[in-house]
């Protein structure tokens, strides 16, 4: 196959090629604007991403440390009329276990690459990075209902009853303990 796995800390500077392909996967077959697929915190998180052997960009995800404050709520983009993604609830109480949380979005891989693996690699190097750097325990995210069986595969669980993205389309929340899980 010839693709490279990349991946960028916070603070590095991302390609237009990355965002590219988020925007043609996530945001343009939803009729959303260029620039849509900017976040205002791309900055502060660790990207992931698969390219050819040309440096064409095929898949993209991203996660970012929760703020320990934080819920997890946020608007789905930073564009005008943005959705707002519901809360992770078990994160609004004062557990350790699950501190420092992490969120994954922004996944997306083009549609000729699909059901080839890239997705799944992403989330495991995410993964691992979100450990190493800000020692992540546990894992949240916000998921389409077609990409759950992918998530699922991962060790990723699902909670909460089905709610609609505003946009976007109808989602569940999934979580992973990161370290130390001892339901496995």
């Amino acid at each position: 196959m010839g693709l490279t796995l990349e991946i960028s800390l916070p603070g590095s500077k991302l390609s237009e090629a990355y965002y590219s392909c988020r925007y043609a996967c996530l945001r343009e077959p939803l009729g959303f604007e260029l620039g849509a697929e900017r976040l205002e915190d791309d900055n502060e998180a660790i990207h992931a991403w698969w390219e050819d052997k040309d440096g064409e960009v095929l898949a993209v995800g991203r996660i970012h440390r929760i703020p320990s404050k934080s819920d997890g709520s946020q608007p789905d983009h930073s564009g005008p009329d943005a959705a707002l993604c519901p809360a992770f609830t078990p994160l609004t109480e004062e557990r350790d276990d699950l501190r420092p949380a992490v969120q994954i979005r922004q996944m997306g891989t083009r549609e000729s690459w699909r059901r080839q693996g890239l997705a799944s690699g992403l989330v495991i190097a995410l993964e691992a990075a979100a450990i190493s750097q800000w020692g992540a325990k546990s894992g949240w995210l916000q998921a389409r209902l077609s990409a759950i069986p992918m998530y699922a595969s991962e060790g990723w669980k699902t909670f909460g009853e089905e709610y609609e993205v505003v946009g976007i389309g109808p989602h569940l929340s999934m979580w992973k303990m990161l370290v130390g899980d001892e339901s496995n």
